[in-house]
């Protein structure tokens, strides 16, 4: 290493420099957060798919980092840890958000939003039971307990919540025994999610799987009258997609008008789970079951449309994902 000589300047200036230049080593060896986020990371499917974790958007790091710093500052306050765990999260980091929860939940014991959370995550690494488990404790710890609206860590345009505690407790507890294929528990959570919150898009989202739930059963009646207060007028701000679909239940649009233009996501893998799984209660299983192989040949291996596709699939004992068509 060749070094430049400079002129003598004194001791004072010499140690200035020194300590700044000291300074400067150590800032430029510490990785900023964004760069301990690993994007080589794979998921492995039940269905033996592998997908590499997407690279977050820089807004999805600075939102993280924020979060981290935040809760590095302030360890004793639950809001800081669940919100750190939340941006974990949204980047993929789905096990890692799981440790997070975990060291809440040492820390946070009676906490219902803590085991909420790591009950959510546990759903996209596709570990039902412990899900189940999360779940359940955490429908214990609010019973009794007055709701709340839970914060939205990506808003919708209005950036108006329209999920509470309780609901999203009830709704996930739902989904989880879903994926199980244990439906009748699956109904009462979802029961208990709809009775949980007035607004229409809790009503929709809720009123969705409580109808499917009881097609995939074989009770077309009851199913039915559960759509009875879906109207096409309903105020939706986020959940455009499980209207949409109620009201094709309800016979009142048709297919064509379900599924969005534009890229797969989360929200139109709902509406092609939703669909599938109409086509297969009306007894085109064949259409059913390749509807259901197209979903999980798609890349959001991690929205819940897809994970429900591909636990119906293994469910039947389809490993094969060619399509007939």
């Amino acid at each position: 290493m060749i070094t430049k000589r400079i002129p003598y300047p004194g001791n004072k200036a010499v140690i200035g420099v020194l300590i700044l230049g000291f300074i400067l080593l150590i800032s430029s060896c510490k990785p900023k957060a964004s760069e301990q986020i690993s994007d080589k990371q794979e998921f492995k499917t039940p269905l033996g798919k592998v997908y590499a974790l997407q690279r977050p958007s820089e807004k999805l790091l600075q939102q993280f980092e924020e979060a981290k710093a935040a809760y590095e500052k302030d360890q004793d306050k639950a809001d800081m840890l669940i919100w750190y765990g939340r941006r974990v999260a949204y980047l993929g980091q789905y096990k890692e958000a799981i440790e997070i929860y975990s060291k809440g939940i040492e820390k946070f014991p009676d906490d219902a939003r803590i085991y909420r959370h790591r009950g959510h995550r546990y759903i996209s690494i596709r570990e039902f039971d412990k899900a189940i488990s999360d779940l359940s404790k955490a429908a214990e710890l609010i019973a009794g307990k007055p709701n709340q609206v839970e914060p939205d860590g990506m808003p919708n345009p209005q950036n108006i919540p329209v999920s509470t505690l309780h609901g999203n407790i009830w709704y996930h507890l739902g989904l989880a025994y879903y994926l199980k294929q244990d439906f009748p528990k699956a109904f009462e959570a979802y029961l208990k999610c709809r009775e949980s919150g007035s607004n229409d898009d809790n009503l929709v989202s809720s009123t969705h799987w409580l109808y499917m739930i009881q097609r995939r059963i074989g009770n077309k009646a009851l199913a039915d009258s559960l759509l009875l207060p879906i109207t096409a007028s309903a105020n939706i701000i986020e959940n455009t997609g499980y209207h949409n679909l109620c009201l094709f239940y309800k016979g009142l649009v048709n297919e064509a008008s379900l599924i969005p233009e534009g890229e797969p996501s989360a929200a139109s893998d709902a509406v092609a789970y939703g669909l599938a799984n109409w086509y297969v209660c009306e007894g085109n299983e064949q259409e059913g079951v390749d509807r259901l192989k197209d979903i999980v040949a798609g890349e959001t291996w991690n929205s819940f449309g897809y994970i429900a596709a591909e636990s119906d699939l293994r469910a039947r004992g389809i490993t094969d994902l060619n399509t007939t068509q």
